[in-house]
């Protein structure tokens, strides 16, 4: 494998400018690219991080949120999907699913290196997904690690798959979000995501969507930060997403322990489904 390492971590406005220029070119790939992208001597901003907290309903804290460390990676990982190389459009990617495990977190004092690769192109139901597995590390030891699961819709590389997720039942909601139509606008700011689909009625509609749609690790985040100090420092942190939250909504929200099994789990729904998770402590 090749390691290409990037001076900084890249803005996700020039990688989507990008991609969005490379998208009227014909993809002919249908390999994943074999390189590893590596951002070293990463440092949050305090600035930033007040901004994620407020926004996401977190405690002020000089610890970095797992999901605001999704938000440091997220652009390290986007930078290989809009390699000219990579098999899969990256305007219009429909998050899927995202799996965390934190083994401490980080402070607005550490140093981190981000690394990002892309694995397990594989067929769905509905065109083609894939995995981007980032780490993010302080020296030697690997504090984060996080599975991002995206879906090009309509791409079939491989044939059809299945959606193998088991159906979902309604369980007894311990809460609402009332999510207004900026709320992908403002995610956008603070996360820097600025993906079409999330944006405005009319630039989602160019990808199919009757309305824009909430970011799927916004509603993740906001479900992690509903567990609050309960969680813990160490755990592991799984999401599905289903249907995409179409803005404005009001949306029913299961945040309650998992009983003897420990843990918490996670839901969100109006008159479909929207996630399930869970988040359980790890030793």
């Amino acid at each position: 494998m090749t390691v290409v390492v990037l001076p900084d971590v890249p803005g996700l406005g020039g990688l989507y400018a990008r991609a969005a220029a490379s998208s009227v070119r014909p993809r002919r790939q249908t390999d994943l690219p074999d390189v590893a992208y590596v951002v070293r001597s990463v440092r949050a901003d305090p600035a930033h991080l007040t901004d994620y907290q407020h926004l996401l309903a977190e405690s002020a804290s000089d610890l970095l949120p797992a999901g605001y460390v999704h938000v440091l990676a997220f652009p390290v990982a986007t930078a290989l999907m809009a390699r000219a190389d990579f098999p899969l459009p990256l305007v219009g990617l429909v998050h899927l699913s995202n799996r965390v495990t934190q083994h401490r977190p980080l402070s607005l004092a550490d140093t981190f290196d981000v690394h990002a690769t892309a694995t397990n192109l594989r067929a769905h139901r509905t065109g083609t997904q894939v995995d981007l597995v980032t780490t993010v590390s302080v020296g030697d030891d690997v504090t984060w690690r996080g599975v991002s699961t995206y879906l090009a819709k309509g791409v079939f590389l491989q044939g059809a798959g299945e959606d193998d997720r088991s159906p979902f039942v309604p369980p007894v909601p311990t809460g609402q979000w009332v999510l207004a139509s900026d709320t992908g606008r403002r995610y956008a700011a603070v996360s820097g995501d600025h993906n079409p689909i999330h944006l405005s009625s009319l630039t989602a509609k160019a990808f199919g969507f009757p309305r824009a749609i909430a970011h799927g690790m916004y509603t993740a985040s906001l479900a992690l930060a509903g567990v609050g100090a309960a969680r813990g420092d160490a755990f592991d942190w799984s999401v599905d997403f289903f249907k995409p939250v179409l803005l404005p909504s009001t949306v029913s929200v299961r945040i309650a322990s998992a009983g003897t099994a420990g843990g918490f789990d996670l839901a969100a729904w109006t008159s479909v489904p929207h996630l399930t998770g869970n988040v359980t402590p790890t030793p």
